[in-house]
């Protein structure tokens, strides 16, 4: 009986499919050509020192898992081995992928912090000072454990007057990470307050890991409110530490940090009146000096002596007033003599005084031609001196 390839394929498929060592299957090997695909999905071959076996991790997968396989790193990979029947090749389907000798969550806080370091979010040019004095504090962790307790407790006794408002949040556990960052925009959105305690108890890894999601570093990153990060103990660290612009080593330091004392705002007080005095009584010494010298220099000249220097001031400053209206009257004057030279230049009289004259017909207009004029005409002649009217009698 003769089989097609496709036929051949699903039956070697079923087999596969129906071998339970082959289903749930965990696999240790050396990650190669590993590649996330604008699709979303995952290939890339697991490997040992004699054989190969190629494997695909899909989007849904893919998005949960809290680190990136990096080419040469030892994994355990779980899943089903089953047939690709368009290459007719088997395959591993990866569900979970956990390194092998390292910690997962481990090398996702590396990765991650990597990152966030490479794009700036640690920088130091980021971190806003803490306010002097602030009124309101606002508090981000669980309405129940030591945490809130230490807080009030340091709060008030360092200053009773500051107002405390609390912003319940899960600290561990799914979702806590998602009402962390919530509570952080609430506040920089809805309910402004003078600065932000975010923070909870010590614990595991697993147990601070809220405070390493990447939700909650960009929310403290982008917090307008300066925020104090209060995590664990003193020796735990997470990325909200390193984000935050300032670390506390616990809750009640975080309070200390947040909360001026009244002892010490009272001494800062008095410090500033003393200065107040200090620098009003240097000014008005100042002046009164000031105004003491100008007196004594003032009595020490002669009056007579001042008068006399104020008159000789006003002779020089009328002899310049002179000297300027002269040059300008000589300027004026030269001025005027040119244009009356100009004007009798001319001038038609100066011109009548060699000979010439100006005729006009009986209306008073000017002869220009001979065509103006008929014989028996009366005409007016004006000459240098005078006028005359005269007769054509030929032409």
């Amino acid at each position: 009986m003769i089989h097609s390839v496709s036929d051949l394929t699903k039956f070697i498929k079923n087999m596969f499919q129906h071998e339970s060592i082959l289903q749930g299957v965990m696999v240790k090997g050396e990650v190669s050509n590993f590649k996330i695909y604008p699709s979303g999905h995952a290939y890339f071959t697991l490997k040992d020192s004699s054989s190969a076996l190629k494997c695909v991790m899909f989007k849904r997968r893919v998005l949960s898992m809290a680190f990136i396989p990096r080419n040469g790193m030892q994994v355990i990979a779980e899943g089903d081995i089953s047939v690709y029947e368009r290459d007719g090749a088997y395959q591993l389907y990866a569900e979970r992928l956990v390194p092998d000798g390292e910690g997962e969550r481990a090398l996702a806080f590396e990765q991650l912090k990597e990152r966030l370091a490479s794009e700036g979010l640690f920088d130091e040019k980021f971190k806003k000072a803490l306010p002097l004095y602030p009124k309101t504090i606002g508090i981000v962790t669980s309405s129940s454990g030591a945490v809130l307790h230490d807080i009030y407790r340091v709060s008030k006794r360092r200053n009773d007057k500051v107002r405390l408002v609390l912003y319940p949040v899960l600290v561990q556990g799914d979702g806590a990470a998602e009402e962390i960052s919530h509570a952080i925009d609430f506040f920089n959105e809805r309910y402004p307050v003078d600065v932000l305690i975010v923070g909870r108890g010590g614990g595991s890894m697993e147990d601070l890991w809220a405070f390493n999601e990447e939700i909650v570093a960009r929310a403290i990153f982008k917090s307008k409110i300066p925020v104090i990060s209060a995590v664990g103990h003193e020796t735990d660290f997470t990325l909200a530490d390193f984000v935050a612009d300032v670390r506390a080593a616990t809750p009640s330091q975080a309070a200390e940090l947040a909360v001026s004392s009244k002892e010490e705002l009272k001494r800062n007080i008095d410090n500033l009146i003393v200065r107040l005095v200090n620098s009003k009584n240097h000014y008005f010494n100042t002046k009164r000096n000031m105004l003491k010298m100008t007196i004594e220099r003032f009595l020490k000249r002669n009056p007579r002596q001042l008068l006399n220097d104020k008159k000789q001031e006003l002779d020089l400053l009328r002899e310049k007033l002179e000297k300027s209206s002269r040059g300008v009257l000589e300027k004026k004057k030269l001025l005027f003599e040119s244009n009356v030279e100009k004007m009798e230049l001319l001038n038609p009289i100066r011109v009548m005084r060699r000979g010439y004259s100006i005729a006009t017909d009986s209306d008073g207009k000017v002869i220009k031609r001979i065509a103006d004029v008929k014989v028996d005409n009366i005409i007016n002649l004006m000459l240098a001196d005078g006028r005359f009217r005269a007769r054509v009698i030929e032409k």
